[in-house]
C-alpha cells in the first residue's frame, strides 16, 4: 500500500477578491508569497499557475465551475496538473511554451492571442530560454494577470512602491509590452494584487524601476542579514 503525503497549504488565505474573481496565497508564511487566481467568464472559472491548498475547491466553487487551468509563467507549473486532474479539465499553455508540456500529468491544449474562446487576450511578456511569460488582460480593462515580471511581495518592492518590477529585470523593465495597458486591477504572481489605481500603480513602477534598484537590492540585502 502506498500513502502519499498531502502537500496542499492548510492556511489558505484569500486575496484580491472582487467582482469576476478571487485569488490566493496558498502558503501565507512562505517568503516568496506565490499567488493563484480564478477569473469568471461566462459563469466559469479559469483557474491561473494554482498552488493547490485544502479549501481551494471550496473557494473556486464560489466563481464557477472550473474550464480550465492556465500555466503563464514556465516555471510556474506549481500545482496545476493535479487542480486541472481533480476537475477534470485540461491545462493550457502558451504555444511558444517549450519543455513545459511534458512536465504536466495532465491533457494540455495550446493557446495563442487569445485564451481558448474567453475573450481574454494574452501578451508575450518574455520569450527567451530561461523565461517564457504571458500576461492575460480581460476585456474591458478589468483585469491585467502578470504572473513574474512585476509583483508586490516584498522582495519586489523597493521604498513606498506599491507595485515592484521583478529585481532580475529592473535594469531592463518591460516597458514596451507592460507600459501600454491601463487595468482597474492588477494581479501577480507573487503577493497581494493591486485593486485601486492600478494603471497608475503600474506606471510608476516601469518608469522608476532602474532608479530604484539600488535602494531595492540594498533593502533585500538587510531583510537577509540575522539581525
Amino acid at each position: 500500500m502506498t500513502f502519499r503525503i498531502d502537500e496542499r497549504g492548510t492556511e489558505l488565505r484569500e486575496i484580491d477578491r472582487f467582482d469576476g474573481g478571487v485569488g490566493w496565497i496558498a502558503h501565507p508564511r512562505e517568503a516568496m508569497q506565490r499567488a493563484s487566481h480564478a477569473l469568471e467568464v461566462d459563469g466559469e472559472a479559469w483557474v491561473i499557475d494554482p498552488v493547490d491548498a485544502v479549501e481551494l475547491d471550496r473557494l473556486l466553487a464560489e466563481v464557477g465551475p472550473v474550464a480550465g487551468v492556465v500555466v503563464c509563467l514556465d516555471r510556474h507549473k506549481r500545482d496545476a496538473a493535479a487542480v486541472a486532474r481533480r476537475h477534470d479539465v485540461p491545462v493550457y499553455l502558451p504555444d511558444f511554451f517549450d519543455g513545459v508540456a511534458a512536465e504536466l500529468d495532465a491533457p494540455v491544449v495550446r493557446f495563442g492571442a487569445e485564451l481558448a474562446d474567453t475573450g481574454i487576450e494574452a501578451t508575450v511578456v518574455r520569450n527567451s530560454r530561461f523565461w517564457q511569460e504571458v500576461a492575460l488582460f480581460e476585456p474591458g480593462g478589468r483585469s491585467l494577470v502578470v504572473p513574474e515580471s512585476v509583483g508586490t511581495a516584498d522582495y519586489f518592492l523597493a521604498g513606498d512602491e506599491r507595485l515592484g518590477v521583478h529585481p532580475m529585470l529592473r535594469g531592463f523593465p518591460p516597458r514596451e509590452v507592460l507600459g501600454g495597458f491601463d487595468p482597474e486591477r492588477i494581479l501577480v504572481g507573487h503577493g497581494a494584487g493591486v485593486l485601486s489605481r492600478a494603471g497608475r500603480a503600474l506606471e510608476d513602477a516601469l518608469a522608476g524601476s532602474r532608479a530604484r534598484t539600488p535602494r531595492l537590492y540594498a533593502e533585500n540585502v538587510r531583510a537577509l542579514l540575522p539581525f
